[in-house]
This record gives C-alpha cells, structure tokens and sequence, in this order.
C-alpha cells in the first residue's frame, strides 16, 4: 500500500470497460458516468469548437500506403524521446486537474502510465502534488510549465520537479490569456463544483462520483498550494492567482533562460507555425510539441497534423518533434510518426478513459491505443518504426 493510501496493483476491470473496444467506447462511457458539467470541461473547447474537430478529421485527408510480402514479426513500438526511452510512442499529455473527473486523478494515470512504458507529463495546474505522483510513477516524467510573472515560483516548482525525478521540461507557450471556452459557460461549470439547484439533475445522475468527491479528500491545486497564504487555499481563490500570474510578455529571450536554468531536456509545447519552431530550437528546446491545446485556446487555429510536415522540415533533424492533438486511433500515430515526428501526445483520450474507470480506465484506453499502433504499424508493412517514412503515406 502507497502512502497516498490507494493499493498499487491495477484494479479489475469492470465488464463495462471490457465492452469498450475503442476511445469512442471509453468517451461515452465517461460522459455516463461524470456530471455533464466535468465531462463538458474535459471534452469541450473554444467558441465553436471548429479546432476541436479538425484535429482529429485532418487526419483523414492522408491515407496510408501499406506495402506487403515483408516480415512484420515480432514489432518493435519502442522509442527515446527527450531522454528517456519509453516502450510505444505515445506520451500522456499535461492536464490540469484531474480529479474533477474521477477521485484518484493523477495518482490514477500516473500509476497506468508507468504500467504502460511510457512517459507522463504532469501539469503545474495538476490536483494532485509532484511528490505524490513520484510516489506512484518510477518511470519516465516530465513536468509541465507555464512562464508566469513571478519567476521565483516558476524556479521552486522546477527544483521540487528535480529533486522527484523527473527528468524533462515541457514550456506550454500558447496561454497568453484563456481561451473562450463557451461549453463551459452553459453547463454552469464551477471550481470548486457546486451543487446548486441548477446542476442538482446533472450531479443526481451520477451517484458514484458524487459521493467519491464527498468522502475524498478536499480538491486543491497541489503544486501551487503553498504559494499564496493559507487562509485562500480553496481552488477557486488558486486558480485566480495562477491564471493572473499567466505572462502575456513571452520572449523567446525568456524561453532560452527556462531552457539553461532547467539544464536538462526541454520541450516547448503549443507551437503551430515553422518560424516558431526553429526559434524553439534556437533557444535550446530538445523537442517541438505541435500543438494546438486541443483546441481549447484559439478557435479556428490550424490542426496540427495540418502543419507537422513542414514543421518537421523546418527543424530539420535537430530537436525532436512531437504532435498533440486528435489522436483518437493508432492509425494517427502511424500517420504522424512516417510525416517525421518522433511521438504523439494524447490528453482526452486517457482523460476519457479515468472517468469511465478510474485507473482501470485509463489503462484499459491505453492498452487499447497501443494495440492499434501496433496492428497499424504492422499493416503498414513496419516492423520498427524506423521504418515508417513518408512513402507511406500519400494525400
């Protein structure tokens, strides 16, 4: 048993995660089971959410030209990126508060990322603290930054990340301000959630959840807890200072100084224009993360997969470049790594998976991504994915 007080072995799978054969399974299986108001702020994003849908339908427009006859025995899904070597080439995506959307939050996906091979990235908006995620994940971890107003508090959340182990940066750059997220607005959204006579059906329709978040310890935001005083520690009056320490003066004068007082492997996520990309790297980056937050900012932003070609053609081989944004079949991976990224992100789709299920949940949504990549892969003619390039793919 682990000091946070949940047993480390994987929970059984229920026979509604079972019947999941897919995301889209795991997603409405979650939206059963979380209040419409949690399941709309994990699921929704800006205005009309046009972003939202392209990024994955862009994929659609690349179709892939699988070549036969070869010996595709045996794959090999293994990959290095930012240092570590991770055993597929996804890597779960920062999100900020978690346990809105099932009681074990991060301690859930981070225990089902280390149990998959992959890498973790937790955010500085994350529920539960850095500490007690290195508690549960001994595997490869990076931890997720914003530029804020107060350096020292950038600085101390960097040491605390070092000295738990993780091993890389990621700067998320594309947060000047929030983004208009209207779903939210009309699902009557709150931090923390209240149970108003408004949301009382919404609440009432989900009896687990309710009553896990009554008998949970109190939600906060657990990095940042410390640095505001402790007569506002609720999660409203923390989400108000980190959002005013949100920087909208970015430099990539900056940038280079996070990278150098890191010291250690560093990705600049929220990028989407070539020129952005090799400043990146002017100023240090290891990788570019193509991103668009999943829509979440700026609506009718282009999709990053959209882009990736030529952001991939614009660094050139000198940082690695990862694509976040739409991957919902391992058919996307294939795409995204034969146009030249090293991996893929994905945030909702395990987020998806934690409100079906809880850990279960989120292992049963990365199992099942991982056998598509590895089936697609193998369709496609690969036996590492080395030998995915873009002759394998065609518009």
């Amino acid at each position: 048993m682990s000091s946070h007080g949940f047993p480390n072995p994987l929970p059984p799978m229920s026979r509604a995660l079972a019947r999941c054969r897919n995301l889209h399974d795991l997603r409405r299986l979650a939206m059963a089971r979380v209040p419409k108001p949690m399941f709309d702020y994990l699921d929704g994003a800006a205005e009309d959410e046009v972003t939202l849908r392209r990024n994955t339908s862009a994929f659609e427009d690349i179709a892939l030209v699988p070549r036969y006859a070869v010996d595709v025995d045996s794959p090999d899904l293994s990959t290095e990126v930012l240092g570590s070597v991770i055993q597929w080439p996804v890597v779960l995506a920062p999100t900020g508060m978690s346990r809105l959307f099932h009681h074990r939050g991060e301690w859930a996906v981070a225990s089902a990322a280390a149990r998959s091979g992959t890498m973790y990235s937790l955010s500085t908006l994350s529920s539960v603290s850095i500490e007690a995620v290195a508690e549960v994940n001994p595997g490869p971890k990076m931890f997720q930054v914003y530029l804020l107003r107060d350096p020292g508090l950038n600085r101390d959340l960097m040491a605390r990340a070092k000295a738990s182990g993780f091993g890389a940066l990621c700067l998320t750059v594309d947060v000047p301000v929030q983004g208009n997220r209207e779903r939210d607005l009309h699902s009557g959204m709150t931090l923390p959630p209240t149970f108003g006579l408004a949301q009382w059906f919404q609440f009432a329709r989900c009896p687990r959840w309710v009553w896990n978040h009554l008998t949970s310890s109190k939600m906060t935001l657990a990095n940042i807890a410390g640095s505001i005083d402790q007569g506002s520690q609720d999660v409203t009056s923390l989400a108000k200072f980190i959002h005013h320490q949100f920087d909208t003066r970015i430099t990539w004068d900056r940038v280079a100084e996070l990278v150098k007082d890191w010291g250690g492997p560093f990705a600049v996520k929220g990028l989407l224009a070539r020129d952005d990309a090799v400043r990146a790297v002017d100023a240090g980056a290891s990788a570019v993360i193509v991103s668009n937050h999943g829509g979440r900012q700026l609506d009718g932003a282009v999709a990053p997969f959209d882009v990736l070609q030529e952001v991939v053609d614009a660094v050139g081989g000198r940082a690695e470049v990862i694509l976040d944004g739409g991957v919902r079949r391992g058919s996307h991976v294939v795409k995204a790594l034969a146009m030249g990224a090293q991996a893929c992100m994905v945030g909702r789709p395990y987020l998806y998976g934690l409100g079906a299920g809880g850990e279960a949940g989120v292992q049963r949504a990365l199992d099942l991504l991982r056998s598509e990549t590895q089936r697609a892969l193998q369709l496609t003619g690969c036996r590492r994915l080395e030998e995915l390039d873009r002759r394998h793919l065609q518009r």
